[in-house]
């Protein structure tokens, strides 16, 4: 009798996922499990690391066929590679957006440049350690801190690579309160930290309705491979500030965005099996995706030091690392990094102008990677 029974429940565990646990599994649930422990607890960018590390958790779990073909986020995974996610996200974020310190302080626009040096840099070392030309552009692109723009970018040149690339950008985004302020600190100086900026001039309605239409003409003629996402991000913005189409504004930068936020997430998230994740080269991207946000913040801070040698109005040093493109967050980092080193020091509307200026500057490096690598 205990026999029959004993092989009855061998049967029964048999057709379970519980006979196909192994190791991996567990190592990356307990890692999607480490993203709910941040987002939760520390308050790390929530709206990405919920998603991504609860998919994480669930595709780990064997026996589970969301991912196959017909399940929840093998849909969802083909509107992210489809490429039609991404533009509605930038779509959704121009909605959301005022240009307005951008346009106000043009000279900001230096430190979205200069902050991306960590593309090249990365591009660089992942050539240098035997990925190929297209890899390489693809995991460079890390280094902008742009999650649409990374997987645009990726899409076009290594489609391979897009579950590493994808969660690798969107991870590092999320913790950029971590991996930023000690290179920050480290770059400056405690009363380069204190420095207080003047309020910028006030920017006219007409600026703004003509900022979205202009740029979107200079794209589209200049850089056509990475066109469709800059136009859609001017397109939300042109909703946001004609002020006659609030609806349309506040569904492409609330509900939809929302939306497509769980969507993406979920679908990132998804892919982050043991099987693709625990290899050799994936721990290669992770890494030189560090490597290439730590260079950005690093590149960016340095630039608005070099800034200040010719500046009679000093700009604090720490909004230069905002000139990645991950907004609002890296302009988060740092204005609560800034009223450490000084209370009364209001720093978020500065940072916003180079932490836009880094939405184009991340577009454009992916626009010349896109064109130097043969793809239109």
């Amino acid at each position: 009798m205990i026999e029959q029974f004993g092989s009855l429940f061998k049967a029964l565990v048999m057709q379970t996922g519980i006979s196909q646990l192994w190791w991996g599994n567990l190592v990356m649930i307990a890692i999607g499990g480490a993203m709910i422990f941040l987002a939760i607890a520390k308050k790390y960018e929530p709206f990405l690391l919920l998603g991504i590390g609860f998919a994480c958790i669930v595709v780990n779990v064997p026996g589970s066929d969301l991912v196959q073909p017909g399940g929840l986020f093998h849909y969802a995974y083909q509107g992210v590679s489809s490429l039609i996610v991404p533009p509605l996200i930038f779509l959704g974020v121009g909605a959301l957006t005022d240009f307005g310190p951008m346009i106000a302080n043009p000279k900001l626009v230096i430190l979205g440049a200069g902050a991306h040096l960590g593309i090249f840099v990365a591009f660089i070392l992942a050539q240098a350690i035997g990925f190929s030309l297209p890899e390489s552009g693809a995991i460079g692109i890390i280094g902008g801190a742009d999650g649409p723009m990374a997987i645009f970018v990726t899409m076009k040149l290594a489609p391979h690579l897009l579950p590493q690339v994808s969660v690798a950008a969107y991870s590092y985004m999320a913790l950029m309160p971590l991996i930023q302020p000690p290179v920050m600190r480290l770059l400056t100086t405690n009363e380069e930290r204190q420095i207080s900026m003047k309020q910028m001039r006030p920017v006219s309605r007409l600026e703004k309705i003509l900022f979205p239409i202009v740029i979107a003409m200079i794209v589209n003629l200049c850089f056509p491979p990475v066109a469709p996402l800059v136009t859609m991000l001017m397109l939300g913005n042109l909703l946001r500030e004609s002020l006659l189409v609030g609806r349309l504004a506040e569904t492409a930068g609330g509900t939809l965005l929302n939306v497509i936020t769980l969507v993406l997430t979920t679908a990132i998230g998804s892919t982050m099996t043991a099987e693709t994740f625990l290899t050799a080269k994936t721990l290669q991207i992770i890494g030189l995706g560090l490597i290439a946000f730590v260079f950005g913040t690093a590149s960016g801070v340095v630039t608005a030091k070099i800034m200040n040698l010719f500046l009679k109005n000093k700009i604090n040093p720490l909004i230069g690392s905002a000139g990645i493109a991950s907004v609002p967050i890296a302009a988060r980092v740092s204005h609560q990094v800034g009223t450490q080193a000084n209370p009364r020091n209001y720093l978020i509307y500065h940072a916003m102008g180079p932490n836009l200026a880094g939405v184009f500057g991340t577009a454009i490096s992916g626009g010349i990677l896109l064109v130097l690598l043969g793809v239109n």
